[in-house]
This record gives C-alpha cells, sequence and structure tokens, in this order.
C-alpha cells in the first residue's frame, strides 16, 4: 500500500501540470477551431535545427503564460520539418506539411507563424520577434 501511495505520488510530481496542445492536421484544427470559436495558430518550424524555431518554442510557446492563453484563445497547428533521422515524421505527415508549406510558406520562412480564422483564412504572420511572452501574445493578437 504504501509503495503504491509513493508510486502515485512521484507520478503526479513528475507529470507536467500544463502542456501545450498541439494538432498537426489543418483539416482537425478548423474543425475544432470552429466548434470552439477560436482561431489557428499555425507554426512552421524545423524543431532540430532552426534556432529561432527553437528559441520561440522556448520563449514563448514552452511558458506557462502562453499556454494558459492559447488554451482559452487558439487551436495550435504545427508544420514541423525536421531534418535528423531520429526526427523523423511519417511520409504520410510530411507531405502533409509540405503541401501547406506550399499553400501559407511558399518562401520557406522559418519560424512562420500564421494566424488563421476558423475557416482557414489568414489574418497574417509573424516570425521570431525576440519578444517576451506578453509581448508575442499582444503581435498574435494584434493580428
Amino acid at each position: 500500500m504504501k509503495r503504491t501511495i509513493l508510486y502515485f505520488a512521484a507520478i503526479l510530481c513528475c507529470h507536467p501540470v500544463i502542456g501545450q496542445d498541439w494538432t498537426t492536421d489543418l483539416d482537425q484544427a478548423k474543425a475544432i477551431a470552429q466548434e470552439q470559436s477560436r482561431d489557428i495558430i499555425m507554426v512552421f518550424q524545423g524543431s532540430d535545427w532552426c534556432v529561432p524555431c527553437i528559441k520561440l518554442d522556448r520563449e514563448v510557446w514552452s511558458t506557462e503564460e502562453f499556454q494558459q492563453h492559447a488554451d482559452t484563445s487558439y487551436v495550435m497547428l504545427q508544420v514541423d520539418f525536421p531534418r535528423k533521422r531520429k526526427n523523423a515524421l511519417t511520409s504520410e505527415q510530411t507531405e502533409a506539411n509540405g503541401v501547406l508549406a506550399e499553400h501559407y510558406n511558399s518562401s520557406g520562412i522559418f519560424p512562420l507563424v500564421v494566424k488563421l480564422s476558423p475557416a482557414g483564412h489568414v489574418r497574417g504572420k509573424l516570425g521570431y520577434e525576440g519578444k517576451s511572452t506578453t509581448e508575442y501574445i499582444t503581435l498574435l493578437e494584434d493580428l
């Protein structure tokens, strides 16, 4: 009994309380966004090679402040282009990401943050701005 209690206590202590919910499918993101009346934040990134992408994740997306804001304001859509073999996506996901890049990021900018309406219409675009989380949220809201 004592071991069981310690086991569950360890899980609760080590399990992150807040985590960013990301989808990787635009149609799924649109369905959720329309159901919940939220905008979509589509993030084009190179998660294992793009230094500004990694900074944006660390300085904005992974912060408790942004995660709390996103939980009530956005549907987060990740469009990743990893280069390392260990981070490789499925061929289907790689193809889907390529199609999204052709349509929304034809210039190949990384990171590129695209704010979409629930129906998928572009409201605006941002990159890595070197801003605080609060400032970045304001930039997103102003798009």
